[in-house]
């Protein structure tokens, strides 16, 4: 006897918190404040947004990792262009996560 409704259920909530990290991580980049140029009198909102940007790239990378840890478990079918497809997405989320929380360290809050 096969249960397969929980395979199903992982796959289901995995792509559902993949598209969540992509949500959450190109709202981060829409709010990204780069480039020099800065309004008069908005400087006090740097902050702000610093601390957003951080909290969306901290947030994208835990949504990659439940994701990953729900779309490949141990026994699945095997569909290399879908496997590899997710990874790519996954590593380009990961990636540009890590390259924001660096940025913000290294770029914004010095």
């Amino acid at each position: 006897m096969r249960n397969r409704g929980i395979g199903r259920g992982r796959m289901f909530m995995g792509g559902l918190l993949l598209l969540a990290a992509i949500i959450n991580a190109g709202v981060s980049l829409m709010m990204s404040p780069h480039g020099d140029v800065v309004a008069k009198g908005t400087e006090h909102v740097k902050t702000t947004v610093v601390t957003f940007m951080r909290n969306g790239a901290i947030g994208t990378l835990i949504l990659c990792g439940l994701s990953a840890w729900l779309l490949f478990p141990a026994r699945r079918p095997k569909w290399p262009a879908r496997d590899w497809a997710i990874i790519v997405v996954l590593a380009l989320l990961a990636a540009s996560s890590i390259y924001t929380l660096v940025w913000l360290q290294t770029a914004v809050l010095h």
